[in-house]
């Protein structure tokens, strides 16, 4: 593209990796999808050869060999030193003149802001929180389970609703609907048939994530101790907007906190009104949107900030995405 400046935008989650090539002037010149990204499954260089297909793809159809900025959001990019090392990992392909790596959390913010300022709180099979200013600024979780001090996402959900429905059957615990409902969805007669249906592998440890929508089709039915988990949830995604807002100093400010993921754009009625009722208690300037925007635009506008382009050019790569056209 010889002296022209241009973005090479990875968004790379578990399941799948959007990259796209953009000019600096916001015009998209190429897109690809590729497969999960998963580093603590495979290791790093294993996980970013998986990238360079989709990464081949784009360049190919866009007529370039390399870029001038890399930006790169990448999931289980948890810690700073996880993110230094994926950025390194990338610089080392030279597929940039200047690599940055941040959370995939971070693209879902940004694609959902005209500025880089705001917070987003994601709910998928995991949950996340991240906040930024435009000076540069940032609030963010480790986000990695309980050691790190995180409740919910669709995996925690399901373990929880197991929890519950278990000793409910076997008189432990209180009485919930849960205890007929998981089973069920498997097409068993009893929570103890789908437990030993689980430790022995006869249900996939993955299909657990389906137990997920059945713990909120028994909360909107009336049960108590579903409702209970949800009331959590909600709970807790307003506590993260609410500490990330604090640290960023934008909690007496109107400022955008953006929802996200599975499980936070679903439309759950009970999860969505706890959360804007809490919100609107902890943090009466918060402006609660759902994110609809694709995430890999945040990663385009995020490199696109790093070149300073213009609000045009904003302006012009968000068109490409608002059409459909990706």
């Amino acid at each position: 593209m010889g002296l022209i400046p241009t973005v090479l935008a990875v968004d790379a989650g578990n399941s799948k990796t959007d990259v796209a090539v953009v000019t600096g002037g916001g015009e998209v010149l190429a897109t690809a999808r590729g497969g999960g990204f998963r580093p603590p499954a495979v290791g790093v260089e294993a996980a970013v050869d998986a990238l360079a297909e989709p990464v081949a793809r784009a360049f190919a159809d866009a007529g370039v060999t390399s870029v001038s900025h890399v930006s790169a959001c990448l999931a289980n990019a948890d810690l700073p030193v996880e993110e230094e090392q994926l950025a390194a990992a990338l610089h080392a392909r030279a597929w940039g003149a200047s690599v940055e790596v941040r959370n995939d959390t971070f693209a879902i913010l940004r694609a959902g802001v005209p500025e880089p300022r705001g917070v987003a709180v994601v709910c998928g099979a995991g949950i996340n929180c991240v906040g930024m200013r435009p000076d540069g600024r940032t609030a963010r979780f480790p986000a990695i389970g309980r050691i790190s001090g995180d409740w919910g996402g669709g995996w925690g959900l399901a373990e929880e609703a197991l929890w519950y429905a278990a000793r409910a059957e076997d008189g432990r615990g209180e009485a919930t609907e849960l205890a007929r409902a998981l089973p069920a969805h498997f097409g068993l007669p009893s929570m103890y048939a789908l437990i030993e249906a689980l430790h022995l592998g006869h249900v996939e440890h993955g299909r657990r994530h389906e137990l997920t929508p059945v713990l909120f089709r028994t909360a909107a039915r009336g049960d108590r101790i579903a409702r209970s988990l949800v009331d959590r949830l909600a709970d807790e995604v307003a506590t993260m907007a609410t500490v990330a807002l604090t640290r960023l100093g934008l909690l007496g400010e109107q400022t955008p906190v953006l929802l996200g993921g599975s499980v936070l754009s679903a439309g759950h009625a009970r999860l969505d009104d706890g959360v804007r009722d809490l919100l609107a208690s902890r943090a009466p300037k918060a402006d609660v949107r759902v994110v609809t925007a694709a995430p890999v635009l945040g990663a385009v506008l995020l490199g696109l900030d790093r070149l300073r382009a213009g609000a045009s050019a904003l302006e012009r790569a968000r068109a490409h995405w608002d059409t459909g056209r990706s």
